[in-house]
C-alpha cells in the first residue's frame, strides 16, 4: 500500500512540475508577443512619465486626444519616426493620452493638440516643437536637439503618379475604379494627407482592379483645369462605367476612403489591406447554403444541384468563388457535417504562420465562405 502511495505521489509531482513548465512558457509566450507587437512610440502615463522622461536620453513627447483630427492626421508621420528612432539608444520618441492623464498634460503647460515638446537629457523642462508635422521634419528637428544622425526610410510607394502620358491609359481604362487626387506640391492639406493616402493606396494594392493615383495638378494645370479643379487638394472617383469622374466628398482619414472604395468597387479590405469577413460571400449562393445545412441527408443532394445551376449562371470574380462554394458542399457530402469545420481550423493554421498576401487571400476567401456551411 506504502508502495502505491509513494507511485502515486511521484506522478503528481510529475504532473506538478509539468504544469508549472506549461504555465512558465505560456506567460514567456505572453511576454514575447507584447514584446513583438509593442508600438515603436513609448505610451507615457502619471506611472511611468518621470521613470522614462528627463532621465538618460532626450524625449520628444506628443500631447494628444484620440478624438483629435490632427492627431490623427500627425499618426502615421509619428509612428514612421517612432520607427526611425527605435534603435536610437539616446533619444525616446513618447505620447501622452491627454484624455486620460489630464493632471500630466496641465502640469506641461498643454492647452491644444497635439502638442509636440522636447525634453532634454536629464531635464525635464521642455521646448515646445513648432515646425512642421512630418516624420522628415520631426527627425531633423530630434537630430538637432539630441546629437542624432536618423533618417526616415521611405518606403516604395503605391500610389500611381499620374502624368499626361500616363493619365488616359491609367484613368479612363474601364475594367478599372480608379481614384485620383489632384494636389499641388506647396499645398499644406495635400501634405497632412499624402500619408493617408498612400495608407489607402497599401490597403488596396492586392486589388487589380482598384488604383490609387494622384497628379501633380500645379505642373499639369491643363489636366487639372479639364477635370474642374480649383483647389487643392481635390479628390475624383473615375469608377468602371464613368470615366467622367465624380468628386469625392467624404471624410479624408483612412478608415473612409477605405469604406468609400470598398462601397464603390465591391471590395472586401480593411484599413491593414487584409480581406474582410465578408470577402468572397455571394448572397444568393448564401441563402442556398442555410437551406442545404438545415437540410436532411437525402435532401442535400437536391440543394446542391441549385447551388450548382446558381453557380453557372455567375459572371468573374463571383464565378470564381461559386466554385469554392460548390467544393464545400460536394464535401460536406462526401466528408460529413463537421468538413467544413475542421477545414476552417486547418486553414486557419496556415494563416498564422507567415505567408505571402496572396496566399493569406486565398485561404481567407476560403475560410469566409466554409464558415457559411457551419
Amino acid at each position: 500500500m506504502m508502495c502505491c502511495e509513494k507511485k502515486e505521489q511521484k506522478k503528481m509531482e510529475k504532473y506538478q512540475i509539468w504544469s508549472r513548465r506549461i504555465a512558465l512558457g505560456a506567460f514567456a509566450f505572453a511576454l514575447l508577443f507584447l514584446s513583438a507587437s509593442a508600438d515603436d512610440v513609448v505610451v507615457l502615463s502619471e506611472d511611468n512619465f518621470e521613470k522614462e522622461v528627463g532621465q538618460d536620453k532626450g524625449a520628444l513627447v506628443e500631447f494628444y486626444a484620440p478624438w483629435c483630427g490632427h492627431c490623427k492626421k500627425l499618426a502615421p508621420e509619428y509612428e514612421q519616426l517612432g520607427s526611425s528612432f527605435k534603435k536610437a539608444k539616446s533619444v525616446l520618441i513618447g505620447k501622452v493620452d491627454c484624455d486620460e492623464h489630464k493632471s500630466l498634460c496641465s502640469k506641461y503647460g498643454v492647452s491644444g493638440y497635439p502638442t509636440i515638446q522636447w525634453f532634454p537629457k536629464g531635464s525635464l523642462e521642455p521646448k515646445k516643437y513648432e515646425g512642421p508635422r512630418t516624420a522628415e521634419s520631426l527627425a531633423e528637428f530630434v537630430n538637432t536637439e539630441g546629437g542624432t544622425n536618423v533618417k526616415i526610410a521611405t518606403a516604395p510607394s503605391n500610389v500611381v503618379v499620374l502624368t499626361p502620358e500616363n493619365f488616359n491609359e491609367v484613368v479612363l481604362d474601364e475594367t478599372k475604379d480608379v481614384l485620383v487626387e489632384f494636389y499641388a506640391p506647396w499645398c499644406g492639406h495635400c501634405k497632412n494627407l499624402a500619408p493617408t493616402y498612400e495608407k489607402v493606396a497599401t490597403a488596396f494594392k492586392s486589388e487589380e482592379d482598384v488604383v490609387i493615383a494622384n497628379l501633380d495638378a500645379d505642373k499639369y494645370r491643363d489636366l487639372a483645369e479639364k477635370y474642374d479643379v480649383s483647389g487643392f487638394p481635390t479628390l475624383k472617383f473615375f469608377p468602371k462605367g464613368n470615366k467622367a469622374g465624380e468628386e469625392y466628398g467624404g471624410g479624408r482619414d483612412l478608415d473612409d476612403f477605405v469604406a468609400f472604395i470598398n462601397e464603390k468597387a465591391g471590395t472586401s479590405r480593411d484599413v491593414k489591406g487584409h480581406l474582410t469577413s465578408k470577402a468572397g460571400i455571394v448572397e444568393s449562393l448564401d441563402v442556398l447554403v442555410k437551406e442545404f445545412v438545415a437540410a436532411g441527408d437525402e435532401e442535400k443532394k437536391a440543394v446542391f444541384a441549385r447551388i450548382e445551376e446558381e453557380v453557372g449562371k455567375l459572371k468573374g470574380s463571383a464565378s470564381r468563388h461559386g466554385k469554392v462554394y460548390l467544393k464545400a458542399a460536394k464535401n460536406s457530402i462526401e466528408k460529413g457535417s463537421d468538413y467544413a469545420k475542421n477545414e476552417i481550423q486547418r486553414l486557419q493554421r496556415i494563416l498564422d504562420k507567415s505567408v505571402s498576401p496572396a496566399k493569406a487571400d486565398e485561404l481567407t476567401l476560403k475560410k469566409n465562405i466554409l464558415s457559411t456551411y457551419v
